[in-house]
């Protein structure tokens, strides 16, 4: 029993094979996933396929790449259609992306923030997106109060010390293909450092994908590989790991199948 807690199988790299890429991951042992909408598009597809398999919920957000685009009545039909769907499970993807400069840092973070508030409104969790922004994404957290709702730390790739205080804000660290790369010494450290308490799994198909696949694209029959190399960092059984992560996402999410 696996969860892929951020997955992407509407993007277009599965157009021509997505329902068997859905079949090949339940043949793996994947009892569920969470895919993100992140964009107007991928918000109504990624909404398609919660519809389509019971066992697909959705998170809904605005991407930080995408945050000058973001109007309030985009904030207004998020709004509506996580009150609206049972199978929103929280507002997500959001943070902070400042490797990729298709936005201002400024108004990532107003977006940011604005989202922090609406789930806090809902009473959701929320899914961090981080890249190369560690510190204001702590620091919005806390100002914002995050932890009135909590979330995930997607694909993190901080320390352990961030980590730790992330865990303090009632978040939950979820580590993705990069913990089975060769030479990524920080996330088997983390890894090795998270209590199983706190602790998630996933793909973020169709990118970064694990060993033995890396190079190739990714899918979410693949997040055995990522469950495999963490337990293997914590001397404990696949199926142990499997269990704790499964259980752990259910809770967040509110999932009572």
């Amino acid at each position: 029993m696996l969860f892929d807690t951020h997955a992407h199988l509407n993007d277009e790299k599965f157009n021509e094979d997505r329902d068997a890429t859905i079949t090949r991951a339940r043949e793996s042992g994947v009892s569920y996933i969470c895919n993100i909408g992140y964009n107007r598009e991928t918000i109504r597809t990624s909404l398609e396929l919660a519809h389509k398999y019971d066992f697909i919920y959705t998170a809904i957000g605005w991407h930080p790449q995408d945050a000058k685009t973001l109007t309030d009545e985009d904030l207004e039909w998020i709004e509506n259609l996580a009150r609206e769907e049972e199978k929103v499970v929280a507002i997500g993807e959001i943070g902070l992306d400042y490797y990729w400069d298709t936005s201002p840092k400024d108004v990532q973070q107003e977006v940011f923030r604005k989202q922090i508030r609406l789930a806090k409104k809902l009473q959701l969790p929320i899914i961090i997106h981080d890249r190369e922004a560690h510190q204001d994404i702590v620091h919005i957290l806390r100002e914002e109060k995050a932890e009135e709702v909590g979330g995930i730390m997607h694909c993190f790739s901080g320390s352990s010390e961030m980590a730790r205080q992330c865990i303090d804000m009632n978040f939950y660290i979820s580590l993705g293909g990069p913990v089975t790369f060769k030479n990524a010494k920080k996330p088997k450290e983390v890894a090795e450092w998270v209590p199983l308490d706190r602790l998630l799994i996933e793909t973020d198909c169709p990118y970064l994908t694990p060993e033995p696949y890396r190079g190739k694209r990714n899918e979410s029959g693949y997040v055995r590989y990522v469950a495999e190399k963490i337990a293997e960092i914590k001397n404990i059984s696949f199926e142990e790991l499997a269990q704790i992560t499964t259980e752990n996402a259910k809770k967040l999410f509110h999932i009572q199948e």
